[in-house]
């Protein structure tokens, strides 16, 4: 398995937390719909790294040293890259379970739905 945080928790993160990457793995057309502003939110689709792989990420994610918490929609596109980043040797990935629209539903519905 892998570890995962809920949208509440990531919500506090948000607030009381200043280094961490927020890793948005939708693709570029979907964060037209929904997207959590933030300075920390870094935007890699799983289709970039399913052709890339490590190299697609950031600089940032690829040190291992930053928590990165990975979004999606519902939870399930995050879930497959926070398992691979694991077999990667990455330590600190966290899955955002409901992704973006549980965050939307359950802490900031500003951030919109689709």
């Amino acid at each position: 398995m892998f570890p995962e945080i809920t949208v509440t928790e990531l919500s506090e993160k948000l607030k009381t937390e200043e280094k961490f990457i927020l890793l948005d793995v939708r693709e570029l057309s979907e964060l037209d719909y929904a997207k959590i502003e933030d300075s920390r939110l870094e935007v890699t689709p799983v289709s970039r790294l399913s052709s890339e792989g490590p190299n697609a990420l950031s600089e940032a994610v690829r040190s291992q040293e930053t928590p990165v918490y990975v979004i999606c929609h519902h939870g399930s596109r995050s879930a497959q890259v926070t398992m691979w980043l694991a077999q990667q040797g990455y330590k600190n990935t966290f899955n955002v379970r409901g992704g973006i629209d549980e965050y939307a539903r359950s802490v900031d519905s500003s951030v919109g739905f689709y």
